[in-house]
């Protein structure tokens, strides 16, 4: 007996095209492309970075730069990094690390940078994003569980997705929440076999507060787990050395797996992960974002270097970046400003209004009082938040500092008096 059998082929109106979808459903940031593009969302900042860039054909005073020490223009890196360039070229060495793309030089930043943050090795990524992302996935493996803090970047969120294991999000920097989920998290391994990792960050990069690192180590003599910090803002920013936030809360030799980045701090690209040598020597030959992608370029590991010894060299850029920081961040709470909890350099102003308001402000600031920061509202934000997020620099000036705070005390008065009161995008 023969069986046949027949798929009857559903009409097409039922069936909706991919891109048909796509055109319908922007994405809470797309859905304001049309009218954000250019402006408020992928604005040109041109010319030299500095506390002053070109913004449309004018100068803006700029806070929205991670050039965190000011390393960008400094003379020698500068010299470095075009001699770097006309020796090397941008595509030496080709490859992946693991084929063809190693080097002297490469393994020569990995022990500078063990030995900055205190670590036995290092593993350098030629991008920050996927390398974090690639790492999550190569620690752990689905008898594995993750507990990570909420506010975690966005990075390491799309790690976690990759989890084929369970995994726990504790309320940000709770730890009697995080010790709930630590319980739970046991349970669940001593069924599987598996590990615990926890994730958190050195410093939040949106609020600027520190992660309650200090509490999470705490909870090692209760519960069995490895720690994994992105400490992305908190590199050559915190502790006494620069060291990071593990310095600054003195539990860097807690921290089994630490992430940091070139992308701030550096003022270049790429990023390194650092924990014991059996640790890091399991992720250069499992991380699948290093083995299959080309090998950082030469010129950036010379500049990598020649940055790195000037941040061992002493803190005068570190000093210079808080004297700024300090003097913005008791200006603004002097002028009533609400700053929220931050602990660090980053500086966020936390304001009221909805998106049509922040539009407005933030065109005000840029066309009137020629003043460039990054805007940042709902979706981000809880709705009726805006939130202007300021980065200090090494090269900012108190006068600057001075005129920001002037100038922001005047668009909070206008914010008051309903000034910026609008349901739609400022039309630019």
């Amino acid at each position: 007996m023969i069986s046949i059998c027949i798929f009857a082929r559903i009409p097409n109106d039922l069936i909706m095209d991919l891109f048909e979808k796509l055109r319908q459903n922007r994405g809470p940031l797309g859905q304001h492309a049309k009218d954000a593009h250019g402006y408020f969302t992928f604005p040109k900042l041109e010319g030299e970075i500095a506390s002053k860039m070109q913004f449309r054909g004018k100068e803006v005073l700029t806070w929205s730069i991670n050039n965190y020490l000011g390393l960008s223009n400094h003379p020698e890196v500068r010299e470095v990094d075009a001699q770097a360039a006309k020796d090397w070229g941008l595509g030496y060495p080709m490859g992946s690390r693991m084929m063809s793309g190693n080097t002297d030089l490469h393994e020569e930043l990995e022990r500078g940078l063990s030995d900055y943050v205190q670590k036995e090795d290092t593993i350098l990524l030629n991008f920050g994003y996927q390398g974090m992302l690639s790492a999550i996935d190569a620690l752990v493996d689905r008898k594995d569980v993750i507990v990570y803090d909420s506010e975690c970047h966005a990075c390491i969120i799309d790690g976690v997705r990759l989890h084929q294991g369970k995994r726990f999000v504790f309320p940000h920097n709770d730890m009697e929440n995080l010790e709930k989920q630590l319980g739970r998290a046991e349970k669940i391994t001593a069924e599987t076999g598996g590990g615990i990792l926890v994730i958190s960050e050195g410093v939040f990069g949106m609020s600027g507060d520190l992660g309650d690192l200090k509490g999470i180590s705490e909870l090692k003599k209760k519960f069995s787990f490895r720690i994994f910090v992105d400490d992305a803002h908190g590199i050559g920013t915190m502790g006494a050395e620069g060291r990071g936030a593990g310095e600054e809360l003195g539990c860097q030799d807690e921290i089994d797996v630490y992430f940091g980045t070139f992308a701030k701090s550096f003022a270049s690209v790429g990023a390194f992960i650092s924990s014991t040598e059996d640790i890091v020597e399991y992720l250069r030959y499992n991380m699948r974002s290093q083995i299959f992608a080309k090998s950082l370029p030469m010129p950036l590991v010379v500049g990598a270097i020649k940055r790195l010894e000037i941040m061992r060299r002493g803190t005068v850029q570190k000093d210079k970046l808080w004297t700024i920081a300090n003097a913005l961040q008791s200006g603004l709470k002097e002028a009533g400003f609400e700053l929220g909890n931050t602990q660090s350099a980053v500086t966020p102003v936390y304001l009221s209004g909805g998106v049509g308001e922040a539009t407005n402000l933030t065109f005000d600031l840029r066309e009137n009082y020629n003043i460039f920061c990054s805007i940042v509202t709902y979706p981000v934000v809880p709705k009726g938040v805006i939130l202007l997020r300021l980065i200090p620099t090494a090269v900012h000036s108190l006068d600057e500092v001075e005129l920001t705070i002037k100038s922001f005390s005047e668009i909070k008065e206008k914010l008051a008096n309903g000034e910026y009161i609008s349901e739609e995008i400022a039309n630019i």
